[in-house]
């Protein structure tokens, strides 16, 4: 799962009699957004409340805007509310408008934002990264996805252009579906050795796994933990604009495939120019000796392997609406069944138990036993814990902006910004407005929880989709993903390499430069044809 979880930098000893200054550490995600809540809050007294008209499909109508009175003019106590959209909205406050508490709706009763609730507006979210995150758990723990790369790699160890884009085939189709990244750091101890005994250096290790599995990641097609919650987010479907993030993906991986092929022709051809120039005969011995401990995949892990692939087929077959494609394409009805026409409607909470089943059957299978797969499932859960208490806080956020109706507020300071302003260039801008979010939000769900309930409306405002919004949010995401320094993921998987920050910053950063002329083009055209 992409960037959710907590980073941690490690200290290094003292070298001298001087005193241990004590390293400092980039907050994490759950801390972030701690401050960020708690700055709302506050700024929640000083900002104006105000609401906009709906239309029928409850998004904001552009220049209906009004602000509240914040009752500043009655005894505290007294009953005051807008005439304006009294009748509308039916809005009371008995003090001011602002803050947590004091707000009451005449049919609801109160909305304070614990009332309203941090888990409530994302219980299915919630629940679903839990039920991934056990499924996952549940898979790695019979071995079958490691065995099974480590098997794919000892295959074409001598075909090393094939080898590579394989390998990065493969970790491009994890990081797309279900956001691999944090389970890639089983691989380095493998790929390093492998790449070595090819003639290749370290970098070539490193760059496979980041690059495979990080443009993967950037150009999410389903992963339900960058592109589900952010759609969820945004008020549409997962697999709306899946089509711009296909085209992506199959733009993307194969330049990244190509840029890596590239620097390993070019470092064969003159070892001098290599960044971590390592290779040799001693390499050759070192990955001899480990490429022999790869064992076959047994018969479980195979059956493993199959269900573990049938599970996430399910999942995109049920999150893609197909009778609406079709209906667009060819004007006509599906002539297939559909999840929902099984199960009702398929999102999340079915998903979730779809996740669950999946992984007791897993264990089933690999001989895990009740008390193995059971423990096993609790585990993952609480391993993805922290990712799924990052969407809570954040969506505590929104919480906090709309029960104090600040949120239509700045929507309004924002659709007066980009009054004007061409879809194209909105859509560009949307993208790199969330680099920087995506440094101080390290989670890729967190971080979606955060934006998209604001960068959704301002979107209709800038006449652009919403799903373009979500693909520039994750984009921008997946693009901080491959360099950022408080991912634990990339100095985890360095360290692992013994590859230094800074020379994978050098071979990274004109990727990273390509990347961001075809994620800003795609986002631009996209939007052009909308």
């Amino acid at each position: 799962m992409s960037t959710d979880d907590d980073s941690t930098v490690t200290e290094t000893a003292p070298t001298s009699d001087e005193p241990t200054a004590k390293a400092i550490r980039f907050p994490t995600a759950l801390t972030v957004l701690g401050i960020v809540l708690v700055a709302v809050w506050i700024a929640s007294f000083l900002i104006p409340s105000g609401l906009y008209e709906l239309d029928a499909d409850g998004a904001p109508i552009p220049g209906t805007y009004e602000q509240l009175d914040s009752c500043d003019s009655v005894a505290e106590g007294e009953a005051c509310f807008d005439k304006g959209i009294k009748d509308q909205f039916q809005i009371l406050w008995t003090s001011t408008p602002n803050g947590l508490y004091g707000i009451e709706s005449l049919e609801d009763g109160t909305v304070g934002a614990f009332n309203d609730g941090f888990l409530y507006g994302s219980a299915q979210v919630f629940l679903f990264v839990l039920a991934v995150g056990a499924f996952i758990t549940v898979t790695m723990k019979t071995d079958a996805i490691q065995v099974g790369i480590g098997r794919l790699a000892m295959r074409y160890r001598n075909s090393p252009q094939i080898l590579v884009i394989v390998l990065m085939s493969v970790f491009a189709l994890g990081g797309t579906t279900y956001g691999m990244w944090e389970e890639t750091l089983g691989f380095y101890v493998l790929m390093v050795p492998l790449v070595l005994a090819l003639g290749y250096d370290r970098i070539v290790g490193v760059s496979i796994i980041f690059l495979g599995a990080g443009s993967g990641v950037l150009a999410s097609t389903v992963n339900p933990f960058a592109t589900g919650v952010a759609s969820d987010a945004a008020g549409i479907e997962i697999s709306d604009g899946i089509a711009a993030r296909l085209v992506m993906l199959f733009i993307l991986v194969p330049v990244a495939i190509s840029y890596v092929l590239w620097y390993g022709r070019r470092i064969k051809a003159d070892p001098s120019k290599s960044l971590m120039p390592e290779t040799g005969e001693s390499a050759l011995r070192l990955s001899g000796e480990q490429a022999e401990d790869v064992d076959p995949l047994t018969g479980k892990q195979k059956s493993v392997l199959v269900l573990f692939f049938l599970a996430f087929a399910i999942m995109i077959y049920g999150f893609i609406p197909w009778e609406d494609v079709w209906r667009n394409v060819f004007d006509a009805d599906w002539p297939l069944f559909t999840l929902a026409d099984v199960l009702g409607d398929f999102y999340f909470t079915e998903a979730s138990v779809l996740f669950i089943v999946a992984a007791i059957i897993i264990g089933i299978i690999a001989g895990l036993g009740e008390a193995g797969t059971v423990n096993t499932i609790v585990a993952g859960a609480s391993d993805f814990l922290g990712a799924a208490l990052v969407i809570v806080v954040a969506r505590g956020i929104t919480v906090v902006m709309k029960n104090t109706y600040i949120t239509d507020t700045i929507l309004n300071a924002m659709e007066n910004a980009v009054d004007g302003t061409d879809s194209m260039v909105f859509a560009w801008i949307a993208f790199v407005v969330n680099i920087p979010i995506a440094f101080l939000v390290p989670s890729s769900s967190g971080h979606a929880a955060l934006v998209m309930p604001i960068l959704a409306p301002v979107s209709d405002f800038a006449d652009v989709p919403r799903s373009v919004a979500v693909t520039a949010y994750q984009s921008a995401s997946g693009f901080v993903n491959l360099i950022t320094p408080t991912s634990a993921i990339i100095m985890g998987g360095l360290t692992l390499a013994k590859v230094g920050y800074d020379k994978y910053v050098r071979f990274v950063v004109p990727f990273l430069g390509i990347v961001f002329v075809i994620v800003s083009a795609i986002l631009m055209v996209t939007t052009a044809i909308a």
